[in-house]
């Protein structure tokens, strides 16, 4: 079976049912959910921001449990490293540049709905259904 990195924006999309998650679906039936323990921290971010107890806190630590929690090591952090320095002239932001490194070491595709964030990172594998207007 084959796995995706989801980036913190499908997983918000997932758990709140924002109309945005329909156009992933297709890409996410039948395969093994990944997510960066980055995005983990940016869910519990977003949950103690809308506040202890309440509906979106508790959407969004139940919905942790359906992915698979892919955690930081060396190789990871060396890619991160790698990343930063590479991007230097378009610097991409310590969170993305961790979820990529993840999606890198651990080499799976990337699920974002922000793929501009991602683009010029070598190697990348990325699923995207963001269209500019």
């Amino acid at each position: 079976m084959s796995a995706l990195l989801l980036d913190t924006n499908i997983v918000i999309y997932a758990i709140n049912k924002v109309r945005y998650y329909e156009l992933y679906r297709s890409h996410l039936d039948g395969v093994v959910a990944t997510v960066s323990v980055i995005t983990v921290a940016e869910l519990y971010e977003g949950a103690f921001r809308a506040g202890l107890g309440s509906k979106t806190h508790r959407n969004i630590i139940a919905g942790l449990d359906q992915y698979i929690v892919l955690p930081l090591d060396e190789n990871v952090c060396r890619l991160f490293g790698k990343i930063r320095f590479e991007s230097r002239n378009r610097p991409v932001s310590v969170p993305d540049a961790l979820i990529a490194a993840t999606a890198l070491a651990y080499d799976l595709p990337l699920v974002t709905h922000n793929a501009k964030d991602f683009t010029e990172i070598d190697g990348l594998k990325l699923i995207t259904c963001y269209e500019e207007t």
